[in-house]
């Protein structure tokens, strides 16, 4: 609730949520927060795309909770169907998160849908999604402190990083019973970017969008990288569109990465990019 709140969603609001009802939580996370602040409720779940659509138009959709990707998705049966968002729906809020997206996707899907977004973070293991969000002023991340003690630490040492420097966020609950947390490591990677007042008013600490995750490190040819540098770098061009696919492998003994990345519009023979 405090997530939508932030990110201006009232109960005046029709809020269409697409993550699933099941044992993944963010579809009822969502739901739950929805009801609180008496806004009327979509509960569609995930997947049926072309029903998506229908629903925004007919219903009056005004804020679209979803898996960061899936709008991607949206706006490519979108142009299929001859569908615009502006022209069609109200929507004016998107509340995207649970996955790691790159301020060039968050443009293309701002653009393409006409929407303000929001990155939304949680964990399963800390009771879910709200963890925190970017109010309106995009200028990090508010943890909501009378829940959560957050660190950043080194993620080879365990040892607190000075503010500003990334490092891995690790997790206290303060206020969970049935499984408390003390120090959860996970594994996700960011940095304290305020602890003053920000400029929506709100006081708490603010941690910088997650950039990518511990466990998703890759070497090639001795560099250190992570996907997500790929994809900044690929979606930067207008004319790539959003579906690309990293292929690393060894060719005579020397590592080798092609992206395979997919036209905008699509070709039928696709588009491929060696990169050294």
């Amino acid at each position: 609730a405090r997530c939508l709140t932030a990110a201006g969603v009232t109960g005046a609001d029709v809020i269409q949520i697409t993550p699933s009802f099941g044992l993944f939580n963010g579809g009822f996370g969502f739901h739950y927060g929805a009801s609180a602040i008496g806004a009327m409720i979509v509960p569609i779940g995930a997947g049926r795309t072309p029903l998506q659509l229908q629903f925004m138009r007919d219903l009056g959709t005004t804020a679209l909770a979803a898996i960061a990707s899936y709008p991607l998705r949206l706006i490519e049966v979108a142009e299929q169907q001859g569908f615009d968002f502006r022209r069609d729906t109200q929507l004016r809020v998107g509340i995207l998160g649970a996955e790691i997206w790159s301020d060039e996707v968050r443009r293309r899907i701002e653009d393409k849908m006409g929407i303000e977004s929001f990155d939304i973070i949680g964990m399963t293991e800390t009771a879910g999604v709200g963890l925190g969000l970017d109010c309106a002023a995009h200028d990090g991340i508010h943890v909501w402190e009378d829940q959560y003690l957050t660190e950043i630490v080194n993620w080879e040492t365990g040892e607190p990083v000075p503010d500003w420097q990334s490092g891995e966020m690790v997790v206290t609950t303060l206020t969970r019973e049935g499984l408390p947390l003390i120090r959860f490591r996970t594994h996700d990677i960011t940095r304290v970017v305020g602890r003053e007042p920000c400029r929506c008013g709100r006081t708490s600490l603010r941690v910088d969008r997650i950039s990518c995750r511990t466990d998703h490190m890759v070497k090639v040819k001795g560099i250190n990288f992570y996907p997500k540098q790929v994809e900044s770098l690929l979606l930067k061009h207008p004319e790539v569109g959003s579906d690309y696919l990293i292929v690393i492998e060894r060719v005579e003994g020397a590592d080798q990465l092609t992206a395979l990345v997919e036209a905008q519009p699509a070709r039928p023979d696709g588009l491929g990019k060696q990169l050294s």
